[in-house]
């Protein structure tokens, strides 16, 4: 039986443990019939041990968004690992990080060193990211998808992260006008909060996370990464041909309602 995913190529960013979104994502992919590259932030051997635990084996490449080094080479070094044909067909961004005093009620406090970081790494590098794969996507066209957290309101803790997700937003529209007629397509996956690595180091986590969930109508798990894994690979495959600039919700429908 084919899966939705079929004969295609994806990188995917930000495994950082079994638990992450990005870890479900890429096993999902494969389960679909996708052939997968994994990014590793510094601890790249960690991320070599949580991709034995995919159904395939997956190789990792080193990616650093702030480096330059790295995003000029990013495209040969993944093209290593394509064969004799190196295009891709998807990447996944879910790439983020605030310094702790952009975080946790400090919002007033916080002076622009952190907050730059924040946005260049949280906001900034889809754009980077896009840009450093472009000419093997650019081979026959693809998607785009980026983690996403709801920009829309203000969240208790959440601060310079939030302000971030709301770049993040307006980066991905304008990557969708500009690489559209390339026939790529970039879109947000905006998923409820999900206890992982990364949310650990969000202060205050369970105060935002109990503002998600508590306006769910569908209902939210915490533990469940899946519905969210689940979006980034239905935008990823063909069946969202024409669709690109969007912000797809998974979070129970938290986003649509006010109390």
């Amino acid at each position: 039986m084919s899966g939705i995913l079929d004969g295609k190529r994806l990188l995917i960013t930000g495994v950082l443990s079994k638990d992450s979104l990005a870890f479900h994502v890429a096993r999902l992919a494969q389960q679909e019939g996708a052939e997968v590259v994994l990014t590793a932030y510094g601890r790249r051997s960690l991320v070599e041990l949580i991709a034995r635990r995919l159904p395939r084996p997956a190789p990792v490449v080193d990616l650093d968004v702030t480096d330059r080094e790295h995003l000029d080479t990013l495209a040969d070094r993944v093209a290593e690992h394509l064969g004799d044909d190196p295009a891709l067909d998807g990447v996944v961004h879910s790439i983020a990080f605030a310094p702790q005093d952009a975080l946790g009620g400090n919002f007033l406090n916080t002076g622009w060193e952190s907050v730059a970081v924040s946005l260049e790494i949280s906001a900034y590098s889809l754009k980077s990211l896009t840009k450093a794969v472009l000419p093997l996507l650019s081979r026959r066209g693809g998607a785009v998808v980026g983690m996403d957290f709801d920009a829309q309101l203000a969240w208790p803790h959440y601060d310079w992260m939030g302000v971030s997700k709301a770049a993040l937003e307006a980066t991905s529209r304008y990557l969708a006008r500009d690489l559209g007629p390339r026939g790529i397509r970039c879109n947000l996956v905006s998923a409820g909060p999900v206890r992982s690595t990364a949310a650990k180091n969000i202060p205050g986590f369970k105060e935002l996370a109990d503002a998600s969930v508590g306006r769910a109508p569908l209902g939210w798990d915490l533990e469940d990464p899946e519905p969210a894994a689940r979006g980034v690979v239905a935008l990823l495959s063909d069946w969202f041909p024409r669709t690109t600039g969007e912000i797809v919700h998974v979070d129970g429908g938290a986003h649509a309602v006010g109390a």
